[in-house]
């Protein structure tokens, strides 16, 4: 297919409709590497020969199919029948049966073999081969060797054509179905028989829902024990993609129940069989009598923990080396930011935290430059690429994502360097600490060696991570760290209204609103509650009015920042809207469900690839498109090109409307923030501030005072629930007591 051509798809009252058509394959066009995505012609029952396109597997001419899906206007190739789901038919015309056993689809019989088969027995053949195979020594030309051949290899195809006639029967999507025969072979309809929820660990993309789903197919019962123990990895699954790394007892066993719609006597009663076999964790706790952890949290919680008291308690570091290194005399210091330097020169691991503009760079600019001075080999790092090259600039020494530090190999499925292997650095600077889980925290502290100087730098007031755990707060107030707290105001006196307005948000004072519309300032407050009007605001400033008063580039430089996903003004119908107004046209395009994505697209990564070294949060262009493999590029901010198979757009989002929580580690030169009452639930002080924050030169915000006076005051937060604070803790008073000891 051309490179440049993509599908458009013929539009009928009240949406696309839904047709049946069935007929005999009679030439397969295309069919991508893993047989996922095929291209081929059929004739239907009228004898009409038609293009059909479509996720299916195992098509091959001479079988007849049965399709359900809709028709499509190819710009080059014309009228073609996209398939959404399919059902194969055996063939059972002798000119059929011909054609598909001489296709290629049975190692052994080619179109000579497949003719002389079908002279004998005619249609009959299939029937023959199922039952009767001892009967093809009545053909002539086929020895003992061919037909044994073409025994077993007809009794595997048939095998694989079951297998994937019973995994569709269930609900099976066929690019499933292929991940689940490709992990299991022959074996892939006992297995799912046996124990349906090892799907979940087996192959990637099947959860819990669907697995349930697929077994409420095979009638297993509710109260199954296999059932149960999924279900309650489920519902600690769930509880991490909310936060919590641990949750108390008694309310997981009731949300665990109410999941599993089973009597809660046997949700104890598996959990604690979890807990024998050490897949689970069960611990005391003062407050909530006992906290669940699966295993894995757990361990980076309680690793985290030793190491993070281990680094405080080092005697000798690294950053001894800095202390007579004198300040640079072009430099002047406050008072607490000369405390901060001389800290990192006293102590082997530091906090320094603070808001918007109280100076946080250059205390790391002036640490850089001693550490340079002291001939120290320092390593920056931040979560995302957005922050690190904010650090380089800044510094001007090199920084990058932690990912991309710590080092992913893809054969070990881990990262290169780690405890046994830690990074070859004597001073280590992290920024946006704010935004480390506590995964991510274990791995990355985990490869600290001993003596090696650490300084964490972030704000604790923003939003937690994204992922399960407040690592930064944790480490605060377990008050083993030295921490210093930087609050005089710099950028203030520059004349940003933002920064300014920022730290008003932060101390629960409303911002202040424009004195005057003519002013040209970096901070408007546009009033506005309806969400149609803020809907027509947002297109003209990001289209019009912004890159014609301050020059920025619409895609590049302007992002949208909205508290949640859904309504009008969330991100998914922001990117819509968006995307037909800075992207418009006929462009090359493909869609995946409801998702279209155009070259020249705004782009963001929303999981982490280590395979592909793109992480959580990258930004990009797609660049181009490849419809002949089903591939396309997206260019990375950082320079960095990708290819991706299109089966893997799920991993991306359009980003020209992204949350807050998303952009948390970035900075961009143009805010537009929609804050209102559609909103509600999100309206949080530490959302609009964190929001506010990531706006380097504009800041838009969009909403009625009611609404920014309900997030300005509300400074409730769902409770997230970790314990690596009181490891920290425990840990430290155990060491003491050893040490107490030994001097006795």
């Amino acid at each position: 297919m051309n490179d440049e051509l993509t599908l458009q798809e013929e539009e009928t009252p009240g949406g696309l409709t839904t047709q049946m058509l069935s007929g005999e394959i009679i030439r397969v066009v295309y069919e991508n590497e893993d047989k996922t995505y095929t291209v081929f012609r059929l004739v239907d029952r009228q004898g009409v020969e038609h293009t059909v396109t479509g996720n299916i597997f195992g098509a091959y001419a001479g079988r007849d199919i049965e399709l359900s899906g809709h028709w499509e206007s190819h710009p080059e190739y014309g009228r073609q029948f996209r398939a959404d789901s399919y059902r194969f038919l055996l063939p059972s015309t002798p000119e059929g049966i011909t054609r598909y056993l001489g296709s290629g689809a049975i190692p052994g019989i080619g179109p000579k073999n497949a003719k002389s088969i079908v002279d004998r027995f005619g249609a009959q053949t299939l029937e023959i081969l199922s039952h009767s195979s001892g009967r093809l020594r009545e053909v002539r030309g086929l020895g003992k060797k061919r037909i044994e051949q073409i025994r077993q290899s007809w009794q595997s195809h048939s095998r694989q054509r079951d297998i994937f006639i019973f995994l569709q029967g269930l609900g099976i999507s066929t690019a499933f179905c292929m991940r689940i025969y490709r992990q299991y072979g022959d074996a892939a309809a006992e297995k799912v028989r046996a124990n349906p929820y090892q799907l979940i660990s087996d192959i990637d993309g099947i959860g819990f829902i669907m697995a349930d789903r697929i077994a409420a197919g095979l009638n297993i019962t509710k109260n199954a024990p296999f059932r149960i123990r999924a279900g309650i990895n489920y519902t600690l699954d769930q509880l991490s993609a909310a936060g919590h790394v641990c949750y108390p007892k008694i309310d997981f066993l009731q949300f665990a129940t109410k999941t599993l719609d089973v009597p809660m006597e046997e949700v104890v009663a598996e959990l604690s069989c979890a807990v024998s076999s050490k897949q689970i964790v069960i611990i005391p706790d003062h407050e909530h009598g006992e906290l669940v952890f699966s295993r894995l949290l757990y361990i980076a919680e309680h690793e985290t923990s030793k190491i993070m008291v281990q680094l405080a308690m080092t005697k000798k570091f690294a950053g001894l080396r800095m202390a007579q290194i004198k300040t640079s005399p072009r430099l002047a210091l406050s008072e607490e930011q000369f405390s901060a330097v001389m800290q990192v020169c006293r102590e082997p691991l530091n906090i320094i935290t603070g808001g918007p503009g109280v100076g946080k760079t250059t205390v790391i600019g002036e640490i850089v430059r001693r550490a340079k001075a002291a001939k120290l080999k320092t390593y920056m790092a931040a979560p995302t690429g957005r922050a690190a090259r904010r650090m380089s600039e800044s510094t001007g020494s090199p920084a990058q994502t932690i990912h991309r530090m710590l080092k992913w190999d893809p054969a070990a499925r881990n990262f290169v360097f780690n405890a046994q292997k830690p990074l070859p650095c004597d001073l280590l600077i992290v920024d946006e600490v704010s935004m480390l889980d506590c995964l991510l925290a274990w791995s990355l502290f985990s490869a600290v060696k001993p003596g090696t100087s650490v300084i964490l730098v972030g704000d604790a007031d923003q939003l937690p991570s994204v992922g399960p755990g407040k690592v930064l707060n944790a480490l605060i107030e377990s008050q083993i760290i030295k921490t210093t707290h930087l609050s005089k105001i710099f950028r203030q006196g520059a004349g940003s209204q933002i920064i300014m307005n920022a730290h008003r948000v932060n101390a629960g004072v409303p911002p202040l609103r424009n004195r005057a519309k003519s002013e040209l300032t970096d901070f408007y407050w546009i009033e506005q509650d309806d969400t149609e009007k803020t809907l027509d605001i947002i297109k003209k400033l990001v289209a019009e009015r912004i890159p014609k008063r301050f020059g920025l580039n619409p895609v590049d430089d302007i992002q949208i920042l909205t508290p949640m996903n859904r309504g009008s003004c969330g991100t998914l119908n922001l990117n819509a809207v968006l995307q037909d107004t800075l992207n418009p046209g006929l462009k090359p395009h493909f869609k995946i469900g409801e998702r279209i994505f155009k070259a020249g697209d705004k782009l963001m990564q929303i999981s982490n690839n280590y395979e592909k070294n793109v992480f959580n949060g990258d930004m990009g262009r797609l660049a181009h498109i490849n419809f002949r493999e089903k591939k396309f590029i997206v260019m990375f901010d950082s320079n960095q090109s990708v290819e991706y198979n299109m089966f893997e757009a799920d991993q991306l989002s359009l980003a020209y409307a992204v949350t807050v929580h998303k952009a948390q580690g970035s900075e961009f030169p143009a805010v537009i923030m929609p804050l209102l009452s559609q909103h509600y639930m999100m309206l949080q002080r530490n959302l609009l501030y964190t929001g506010m924050t990531r706006a380097k030169k504009l800041l838009i915000l969009i909403g009625d005072r009611r609404s920014v006076a309900m997030a300005v005051n509300n400074i409730r937060q769902a409770p997230r629930f970790t314990h690596l604070r009181e490891f920290m803790i425990e840990k430290q008073q155990q060491i003491t007591r050893l040490h107490i000891t030994a001097l006795r």
